[in-house]
């Protein structure tokens, strides 16, 4: 939401305003229409994150749609939303239904930007949970917050079943009971991708989604795939930015991927597994979730309990990284099924796949350019069929 910053910043010094909650509010941060500046956004994005909350940012462009799957899948206590003047009595009610048949229209949505006075009635009779204009401050924006975080409970009555998997997903993570009658089976393949931070991950694996959703509309075979992405929290306010979905067109791809995105301390994997198997079991008219990706968050040499988790590792690097002598460390390096060389186009490329081939022992080393999709679909024949 676009808003005017009259506080003090010496009141956004990083403080949990969200220790005294049910638990930590995930709000869904998004800007619909065609407005393409987002430094707004971003203050309030870093402002609730240092409040707490763990705050998911789902990018410019986007439509009611693909904001209410993603707050279907996240399993948000809010929608805070903005857009350009003049397109808010169409979005907003557009989105109020888009949300109520993604069968969450129990989740509130606060609207912001340029909402002139006299539109502000229609919208909050629409659906429209609360209406914040140019000139509410931030603090106002975190106690928003706070008021639209309610208890969770196990079962979300008469939902469908992808939203009871992302409250499925959320009572794990936070190692709370989960309710008695959920299904769990293992996917077919579970693939971790772990590197670096800054080495591509989040590109690479919305690439990797886009080219299986593409496959598997004529390869019934493949099945569907779901995504989590884990970054991390905050060790100060416990609240977390969880930024890898904007990376997704879920324009493009709609509900064909289930997306989660999830905050962690460390390498504190301890609900991973029954995670897992909680997205194995999920099936609706759609089918079955057959493979799943999860990324980790960037990771350090000595970063490799994922390897535990999952059925086959993916470490991405890109060149610059070190010399040879990094590479005979013990640690990341050791975990890979296979090696990504991203960020191909870069001149120190030769030279990293040729330290990489010293020590893979016959691992696969594979060269992607993620944000021009090159060597995609290869990784993905590795990953997938590999």
């Amino acid at each position: 939401m676009t808003t005017a910053i009259h506080t003090p910043t010496t009141e956004f010094e990083k403080k949990d305003r969200c220790a005294d909650l049910d638990h930590r509010p995930r709000v869904l941060l998004g800007k619909m229409g065609l407005d393409g500046h987002d430094r707004g956004v971003k203050v309030i994005a870093r402002t609730l994150r240092d409040s707490g909350a763990h705050v998911i940012y789902s990018g410019l462009w986007q439509t009611p749609i693909s904001l209410a799957i993603g707050a279907r899948d996240e399993d948000v206590d809010l929608i805070a939303c903005s857009m350009m003047s003049n397109s808010h009595l169409v979005l907003g009610p557009n989105l109020i239904n888009a949300v109520r048949d993604m069968g969450r229209g129990d989740i509130p949505i606060h609207m912001g930007g340029i909402l002139p006075q006299e539109d502000i009635p229609t919208l909050l009779e629409a659906g429209v949970a609360k209406c914040l204009t140019t000139g509410v401050g931030l603090l106002d924006i975190v106690d928003g917050v706070r008021e639209a975080t309610k208890p969770q409970q196990p079962t979300l009555d008469g939902s469908a079943p992808t939203a009871q998997l992302a409250r499925d997903i959320t009572m794990a993570h936070a190692n709370k009971p989960v309710r008695a009658d959920a299904k769990r089976r293992r996917p077919n393949r579970v693939i971790g991708i772990t590197g670096s931070p800054g080495a591509g991950k989040s590109t690479l694996v919305a690439q990797l989604a886009a080219e299986h959703t593409r496959r598997a509309q004529s390869n019934d075979s493949l099945g569907r795939i779901a995504v989590v992405a884990f970054d991390p929290m905050s060790p100060i306010t416990s609240g977390a930015l969880l930024g890898d979905r904007l990376r997704v067109d879920f324009n493009q791809l709609g509900e064909s991927v289930f997306y989660r995105s999830l905050a962690i301390g460390g390498e504190d994997y301890t609900a991973l597994d029954d995670i897992i198997e909680l997205i194995g079991g999920c099936e609706d008219d759609k089918g079955p979730f057959d493979t799943l990706f999860i990324e980790t968050v960037g990771a350090g040499q000595n970063e490799t309990r994922i390897r535990d988790h999952v059925d086959t590792t993916a470490v991405v690097l890109t060149p610059g990284m070190g010399d040879s002598i990094q590479m005979e460390k013990a640690g990341i390096l050791e975990i890979a099924d296979l090696f990504v060389c991203n960020k191909a186009d870069h001149p120190d490329e030769n030279n990293l796949v040729r330290d990489l081939r010293d020590i893979a022992s016959g691992r696969p080393i594979l060269e992607t350019v993620a944000t021009r999709c090159q060597g995609v679909t290869e990784l993905l024949d590795a990953l997938v069929t590999g």
